[in-house]
């Protein structure tokens, strides 16, 4: 006689707020402190425990593919619902920002996330595909209002966005980065008629 198989339990409501704390006080350790953020601070900061911290990510890396993983599904959604319900030139302002902050807390795990990459976690995640699609959905919106030219490429535009990153992507040069998001916007404005 087959027994049923175990019912898999739903994660406590206080596993799911722990969890949840946890990566927001992480991400903040991450994109000021680098990879190398103490974790005994982010236990700390979350209000939980290092053995509750663990018990969650059993490892430094898991913490941080987790919260990477999590950022990126964040910033992609964010260009679906920004194109719901701004206008095209504002959502996409606002995407591109939210973009930076990306980047910013990515080079924060920088050697962490190249050693997680050796290991293929950016071909399991899929990072440029999803921000292709996201960059796509924002410029559709503005072909779509006729402020956007028809030719520009959501890849081309991913590529000024990373040059972007390179050369201000300090937090003491966001006003520089501000910007050339402004110029990146420009360009891909309509001047005329057509293109």
């Amino acid at each position: 006689m087959a027994h049923p198989a175990p019912r898999r339990r739903a994660p406590r409501s206080d596993g799911q707020r722990n969890r949840r704390l946890i990566m927001e006080a992480a991400a903040r350790a991450f994109a000021t402190d680098g990879a190398d953020a103490s974790l005994n601070a982010v236990a700390r900061d979350a209000g939980v425990g290092v053995a509750t911290l663990f018990r969650h990510f059993p490892t430094r890396e898991a913490l941080v593919e987790a919260v990477y993983r999590e950022s990126l599904v964040s910033l992609c959604a964010a260009a679906g619902t920004l194109a719901a319900e701004r206008d095209a030139l504002d959502a996409t302002r606002a995407w591109l920002t939210k973009f930076l902050d990306y980047l910013s807390l990515k080079s924060g795990m920088a050697d962490t996330l190249r050693a997680l990459t050796d290991g293929n976690t950016d071909s399991r995640i899929g990072t440029v595909e999803r921000v292709t699609e996201a960059i796509e959905i924002l410029l559709e919106h503005g072909r779509t209002e006729g402020v956007f030219r028809p030719s520009v490429r959501a890849d081309d535009v991913l590529a000024a966005l990373a040059g972007i990153a390179l050369m201000a992507g300090s937090p003491a040069q966001r006003d520089q980065a501000d910007r050339l998001v402004d110029l990146l916007l420009a360009g891909v404005m309509r001047e005329g008629p057509r293109d």
